[in-house]
C-alpha cells in the first residue's frame, strides 16, 4: 500500500506557467464585469470592495497550505448567533438559517471582505471567446467551448453549474482527502482516501474543445486506504459532456467482490463508497455528474454571508480532532464574508428521481465555485445542508473549496471531507499520463 502511495506522490513536476493576470474583460464581456463576469465594482455601501485582479500568482505548485500573512491577522467584525440571527436573516442561505435556530452554540464569525481570487490570462481570454460563441444544448452538452469559462454572462441556472463544473484548477492535482461522519455526541469515524485528477478542458496543454455537446473534460482516480474494512477500494471516472453513459463512465473495485467493475450507479444520489449514505455521489466536489434530473433555474444575484478566505480552518495548524464537535464543526475556525453570488434552484423533474426535489445553490461570482447548497426532500423538508470553506491556490491563481461539509438534518449526521489538515497539502505539480486513468492501470494497482 505504501509503494501505492508514493507513486502516486512522486510523479514528475511541471506545470506550463500562466500569463500575467490581466483585469480587463474580453470583447465579449459586458463593461464593468471582471474577466470571469462578476460585477467588478463595490456594492452600494462598500461592504464588499471593487475587485481590483485578486492574489496574483506566487508560490510553489506543492507544498503549500492556504495562507495570507494579511487576510489571517484579521478580526472579526461582528458574530452572527443563535440570538440576533434575525437581524442578518436577508443575507443568510436557509441552511446556515436553520442551524443558527437549531444550535445555541452555533455562530458565523463576519470578517472584512477580500476578493482574493484571481486566474490566468489564458482563462480571461478563452472566457471572453466564450462569451462569445460557447452556448449550451439541453442540460449537459456544451457547444464551442473551450479552456475558459464557457458561460461568463449565463442566462440559465444550467449554465451557472457548468462553470463550476469546468472551472480551472491547475493541470492535475494529487490530494489526500479525509472524512469524518460525526455523530450527534461529537464521536466520529475517519476514512482517509487518496485522489489523482488530470483535467482536458480547463488547461493549458492541448484542451478538448466541447463541440456540439461532446468531448472529455476530466478523469479521476480514487483510492481508500483506510479503516481497513474499506481499504483497496478504488474509484475511477472519466467524465465527458452528454448524457449517461456517454457523460460518464466509471468503475468501481472493491476488496469484498476482488474485480473491477463497471458502475454506473457512481452518479447522481447512490451513496459514495464508504460514506455511510452520509454523502451522495453527486455532492462531492458541491455537485459534479449530469444536470438532467432537474429543471434549472437562475434566480438571480444577491449578497450572502458565506465561507470565504478560510485558511485556517484549511491549514495545518488545526489538527482534525479540532475540526469536529457535537452537532457541526468548530465555529471557532471557520472565515465568513459578504460576497455576491448566483442564486440557481434545480427540482426534480417530473418523470425522474431523485433523494432531492429542490437543491438551492449559492455560486461565487469571482470563482464560480458552489459554496452552499439547501437539499429539500420530497416532503418540502430542508434535508440536508452542504457548506463549502472557499480558498485560493495562487500557486495556479484558482480557487477551491476545503474541507467541505454536508448536515444531515433529519438524522442530526454530519460529514466533514476533503479536509487534508494533517496530511501533505495538494500537490499540483503532478504530470500523469493519459494511461494512469484506464481500467487496466487500476487493475494493476489492485494485485499490488
Amino acid at each position: 500500500m505504501r509503494s501505492i502511495v508514493l507513486a502516486l506522490l512522486a510523479l514528475l513536476p511541471a506545470l506550463a506557467a500562466a500569463d500575467d493576470l490581466s483585469a480587463a474583460p474580453g470583447p465579449g464581456l459586458a463593461p464593468g464585469l471582471t474577466p470571469v463576469g462578476a460585477e467588478q465594482g463595490a456594492n452600494k455601501d462598500g461592504t464588499i470592495p471593487a475587485w481590483t485582479g485578486g492574489h496574483a500568482r506566487s508560490g510553489k505548485l506543492s507544498g503549500e497550505f492556504p495562507h495570507d500573512a494579511q487576510i489571517d491577522g484579521d478580526k472579526p467584525l461582528f458574530v452572527i448567533t443563535h440570538d440576533n440571527y434575525s437581524r442578518y436573516a436577508d443575507h443568510l442561505s436557509e441552511g446556515h438559517k436553520e442551524l443558527l435556530r437549531r444550535f445555541p452554540d452555533y455562530k458565523l464569525n463576519v470578517y472584512p471582505t477580500h476578493r482574493t481570487v484571481s486566474y490566468p490570462d489564458f482563462i480571461y481570454k478563452a472566457t471572453a471567446a466564450n462569451a462569445a460563441g460557447c452556448k449550451l444544448l439541453g442540460s449537459d452538452e456544451p457547444d464551442g467551448c473551450k479552456q475558459g469559462f464557457p458561460f461568463p454572462q449565463p442566462k440559465s441556472g444550467a449554465e451557472v453549474i457548468w462553470n463550476h463544473k469546468l472551472k480551472w484548477r491547475g493541470e492535475a492535482v494529487v490530494r489526500f482527502n479525509n472524512q469524518f461522519i460525526a455523530q450527534p455526541d461529537g464521536s466520529y469515524q475517519q476514512t482517509k482516501i487518496l485522489e489523482k485528477v488530470k483535467f482536458y478542458y480547463a488547461t493549458t496543454k492541448n484542451p478538448v474543445t466541447l463541440k456540439n455537446g461532446e468531448g472529455e473534460f476530466l478523469r479521476y482516480l480514487s483510492q481508500t486506504l483506510s479503516p481497513a474494512r474499506l481499504a483497496g477500494t478504488f474509484i475511477l471516472l472519466q467524465d465527458k459532456a452528454g448524457l449517461g453513459d456517454s457523460g460518464r463512465a466509471a468503475w468501481l473495485y472493491t476488496p469484498g467482490l476482488k474485480r473491477l467493475r463497471r458502475a454506473p450507479t457512481v452518479q447522481y444520489d447512490n451513496p459514495y463508497e464508504g460514506t455511510d449514505g452520509n454523502q451522495f455521489y453527486d455532492q462531492v466536489d458541491m455537485f459534479n455528474g449530469a444536470l438532467d434530473r432537474y429543471n434549472w433555474k437562475l434566480v438571480g444575484k444577491k449578497e450572502f454571508y458565506l465561507p470565504y478566505n478560510s485558511n485556517r480552518i484549511a491549514g495545518n495548524t488545526v489538527k482534525f480532532r479540532d475540526l469536529i464537535r457535537p452537532h457541526h464543526i468548530n465555529q471557532e475556525l471557520p472565515r465568513y464574508e459578504l460576497h455576491r453570488y448566483w442564486v440557481v434552484e434545480a427540482t426534480v423533474k417530473p418523470s425522474a428521481n431523485h433523494t432531492f426535489k429542490l437543491r438551492r445553490f449559492y455560486v461565487d461570482e469571482d470563482s464560480w465555485n458552489v459554496e452552499a447548497v439547501d437539499c429539500y426532500d420530497n416532503k418540502d423538508q430542508l434535508y440536508k445542508f452542504q457548506e463549502g470553506h472557499l480558498v485560493t491556490t495562487p500557486s495556479v491563481q484558482a480557487a477551491t473549496t476545503v474541507p467541505e461539509v454536508i448536515y444531515d438534518l433529519a438524522s442530526g449526521r454530519y460529514i466533514v471531507t476533503a479536509a487534508f489538515n494533517e496530511d501533505q497539502p495538494y500537490d499540483l505539480a503532478v504530470t500523469p499520463s493519459d494511461d494512469e486513468f484506464t481500467p487496466g492501470a487500476v487493475q494493476k494497482l489492485t494485485n499490488k
